[in-house]
């Protein structure tokens, strides 16, 4: 049981805010700290950015509507301690709402600003489930001993708000790029795309080599496979070398060609790495393949906007490409004979990482966004793998597809690395719990 002076030492002002957001505390016969009676309208707008905590708001004060900001404190001489008396942001707060009441605060025309102390109003079940919840020692999130608990119904609706707003947070990035390239989403899918395909290893060479190529010259040359060839391995520079072999030694005459024509700049190919990649994984099958992708299709984005079945996005990314990489995996080597396609796991990948949200994006853009053919999709795709999905899995949630595991990444690195449970749909309900 938690002791009035457990609640008082352990209490939080993120707390205090989400009780006046939702409104969570008693409000028969509400008075200020001069015993003026107090009738709230609406709470406010609550306020994540410099300035009052809630804008907006309307109370009535003995019988007097008011309109105007709320502040929120521990204490309230924290207006003091925060020199809000020196702050023209805060003339217009109409209420300041405290958990305990250590001096009078007074406007700049010297009147007492109304008070009002929450203090004894809060339901001692919601302060215990609350501290319970955030201020004991977590392992690994706060509600790993109980979000097993929580209704399924919940759970999955949160999980979908959850995608949503990995998909806004992605935009950020997508609207970076689209600001720097006049809105051409052919040239960001174009980046997003070579980043990707360098996956976590080769990520930022890619993306280098991505960058190097001014985007107007692969559209000029991507009707054309030894020289769309030649541009991509030129520019990440792997044609200096001296090796005998017809098909190196074609790109490198076609790369001379293309780099006196653009005055192209080749990037430093030791970027790349091979070490502990699997050979399917090196560079230079990557570079292959999203060469021939693009020699394939000239239109790739609005190719992309078209299609609403997975199938036709693993049919997309079949690529055929030079019969060299049948027996190569580097252009120095041979090997045994295999065709290097790229596999439907690679391609969910890219669906989940760039695709999406870039189709998001621009259907967004639009106001076309259709959530359910979003989540289809990624129902049918498999859920990745890494360490926080399978803790969540030790804690009885499974991912069954990509759904789940985008969803619960979202969730432990928004939302419970950062402690933000009265955010959560699963904290809130487990902070109300009676």
């Amino acid at each position: 049981m938690w002791s009035v002076k457990n609640q008082k030492k352990h209490m939080k002002e993120d707390f205090l805010h989400y009780v006046w957001k939702h409104q969570l505390f008693s409000k028969k016969n509400l008075k200020t700290i001069d015993q003026k009676n107090i009738e709230i309208v609406n709470s406010g707008i609550h306020n994540f950015n410099s300035g009052p905590d809630f804008f907006n708001a309307k109370v009535v004060i003995d019988d007097l509507l008011w309109a105007g900001n709320v502040e929120i404190h521990l204490k309230s001489s924290d207006w003091y301690l925060h020199q809000h008396e020196n702050d023209e942001n805060y003339d217009s707060v109409i209420l300041h709402v405290v958990w305990e009441d250590d001096v009078a605060i007074f406007d700049k025309n010297n009147h007492v600003i109304p008070t009002l102390i929450l203090n004894g109003l809060i339901d001692v079940h919601l302060i215990q489930n609350y501290q319970k919840l955030l201020l004991h020692p977590v392992d690994w999130i706060p509600c790993e001993k109980s979000i097993s608990q929580t209704h399924s119904f919940l759970v999955e609706n949160w999980k979908t708000r959850l995608y949503f707003d990995r998909l806004e947070d992605k935009s950020i990035l997508i609207n970076q790029l689209l600001n720097g390239f006049n809105n051409d989403y052919e040239a960001v899918l174009f980046k997003l795309l070579c980043k990707n395909f360098g996956l976590k290893i080769n990520g930022d060479a890619f993306l280098s080599l991505a960058n190097s190529i001014d985007y107007s010259i692969l559209r000029k040359v991507s009707t054309d496979a030894l020289k769309t060839n030649a541009l991509f391995f030129g520019q990440a520079g792997f044609l200096q070398e001296n090796i005998e072999h017809e098909y190196f030694l074609s790109l490198k005459r076609e790369f001379d060609y293309l780099q006196h024509k653009f005055k192209l700049k080749p990037i430093f190919n030791g970027q790349f790495q091979f070490f502990r990649l699997r050979p399917s994984n090196f560079p230079t099958i990557r570079i292959a393949q999203i060469a021939g992708l693009y020699y394939k299709h000239q239109n790739l984005f609005s190719i992309i906007m078209s299609i609403t079945k997975v199938e036709d996005f693993y049919t997309l990314f079949q690529v055929e490409l030079n019969v060299f990489w049948e027996t190569h995996y580097t252009f120095q080597k041979t090997a045994s004979k295999k065709t290097k396609r790229i596999t439907k796991s690679f391609v969910d990948l890219l669906l989940i990482n760039t695709i999406l949200p870039l189709k998001f994006n621009y259907l967004k853009s639009r106001g076309e966004v259709d959530e359910d053919e979003f989540l289809n999709l990624l129902k049918q795709l498999k859920p990745e793998k890494n360490a926080i999905i399978s803790k969540f899995s030790e804690l009885k949630l499974i991912s069954k597809n990509a759904f789940d595991s985008q969803s619960l990444l979202q969730l432990k690195n928004n939302y419970c690395a950062k402690k933000r449970c009265l955010q959560c749909a699963i904290g809130n309900s487990l902070v109300r719990k009676s």
